[in-house]
């Protein structure tokens, strides 16, 4: 291969998207939905529990397993993602920022525990969809959840009149 060759390749590199699996926790409060954010470690914004994938787990396992390290939670995790968004992750040991795509799984919390592995490291609060929308810095985050909550709430209509009928629905079910 000529020099020509190799100093293009250096001078064009491609670089690569790294995947991630984010949980979107979030409860059934008694007229809306609400979600459960995290801070990130190093700016403390607004974001989704989220990392790497976990050799030997399936996404969504990977996703709640994310949302107990940084949240104390637990819960029924949808198999099914929701869909995903892009943002540049800083990395920490070369400085280096490089383009994520997060996959993310819904997560109907069940349990949430006072002490878990990142609890010194970043802050967990609720939010109301309103809220969470507001506080959330990435568009395709907030896209991602306006959808979720517009889901859940074509779902409970149909549910209330069927329960008020004194039947059950299928599709009040998240899947």
């Amino acid at each position: 291969m000529s020099n020509a060759k190799i100093y293009k390749k250096l001078e064009k590199p491609k670089r690569a998207l790294r995947v991630q699996y984010g949980a979107l926790p979030y409860r059934l409060g008694d007229r809306r939905p609400e979600f459960l954010l995290v801070t990130t470690r190093e700016s403390g914004r607004w974001i989704i529990p989220k990392g790497s994938p976990i050799k030997g787990l399936k996404p969504s396992k990977s996703a709640a397993q994310e949302a107990f390290e940084e949240a104390g939670i637990r819960g029924a995790t949808g198999t099914k993602s929701l869909g995903a968004f892009t943002f540049d992750k800083n990395m920490r040991e070369t400085g280096l920022t490089v383009p994520c795509e997060v996959r993310v799984y819904p997560l109907l919390v069940k349990r949430q525990y006072k002490i878990y592995p990142e609890v010194s490291e970043r802050a967990a609060r609720w939010f109301t969809a309103e809220d969470a929308l507001a506080v959330l810095k990435d568009a395709g985050l907030r896209d991602l959840i306006a959808l979720f909550v517009a889901r859940l709430t074509a779902r409970k209509k149909p549910a209330k009149r069927q329960k008020a009928a004194g039947l059950k629905s299928k599709s009040s079910r998240l899947r």
